[in-house]
């Protein structure tokens, strides 16, 4: 968390997004946030599903925002991702059963089973020397709406950031490029992680089919000169509407935005 961040609705969406999926802990690296998002974190860190590790990187390295730093040539990229993720796998190594390696705009939603603890479960059984399991990225622009009165919720109005109810409609893929993944992992099976792949691990990678689950990835477009009937309507988000809606809800009444 970086750049004085300060997109509190779709963090808010996310992170309940997270608790119905069935997380039982999120480490955030925070750099730097808007006072309002302070406040969100200091209501997850209150609730005790929340833990922030402190990342000022920044006092000591010229630090780049771009993924990679030759991009804008710095000392390192991206905020020290990948020293971040690799610190969290060793912090978690023996808290958790699984891991999941991803940014606050992505969310894997299941497409065959109701939460991650299923779906888990049946990928393992399925290959039982699997320890890291990849998940297709498909981005849903946040410029692309679908309009529905059903999620014009007015109190949300008011709260900075990107409502992900209103952005059902993903990119399709491109032949010949490279579609990223992010990572579900056995921490204690794993040595050294990328962001989009593992690199040393103890067991056996696979790649989770799309119709088992994907990552639901709200942000700038990728393809932003598709037309709109090139791109795919895609509810699963919808599923949850109605735990999402009143979870978040909550927490903005909480926060009083």
């Amino acid at each position: 968390m970086f750049g004085e961040y300060n997109n509190v609705l779709q963090f808010v969406q996310s992170m309940e997004m997270y608790k119905i999926l069935g997380v039982g802990r999120v480490v955030i690296y925070k750099n730097s946030c808007s006072p309002l998002m302070e406040k969100v974190l200091d209501y997850y860190i209150a609730e005790g599903i929340v833990e922030v590790i402190p990342w000022p990187i920044d006092s000591y390295l010229r630090v780049s925002s771009y993924w990679h730093h030759s991009m804008d040539p710095k000392d390192i990229g991206y905020y020290g991702q990948i020293t971040a993720l690799n610190d969290c796998i060793y912090r978690n190594m023996y808290r958790s059963r699984y891991m999941l390696l991803n940014d606050v705009d992505e969310i894997i939603l299941p497409g065959k089973y109701p939460d991650w603890k299923t779906m888990m479960q049946n990928l393992q059984e399925q290959h039982p020397d699997a320890v890291v399991f990849l998940f297709e990225n498909h981005v849903f622009p946040k410029t692309v709406f679908t309009p529905t009165d059903m999620f014009n919720i007015s109190s949300w109005s008011t709260v900075p950031g990107v409502n992900i109810l209103s952005h059902v409609i993903r990119e399709p893929d491109r032949k010949n490029v490279f579609n990223p993944r992010k990572i579900i992992i056995d921490p204690r099976k794993v040595v050294q992680t990328s962001v989009h792949s593992v690199l040393q691990m103890y067991g056996d990678s696979i790649d989770v089919p799309m119709d088992v689950a994907l990552v639901y990835h709200c942000r700038v477009p990728e393809q932003a000169d598709l037309p709109r009937e090139s791109l795919i309507k895609d509810t699963t988000l919808w599923r949850y509407n109605v735990s999402l809606i009143g979870n978040v809800n909550k927490v903005l009444q909480q926060i009083v935005v």
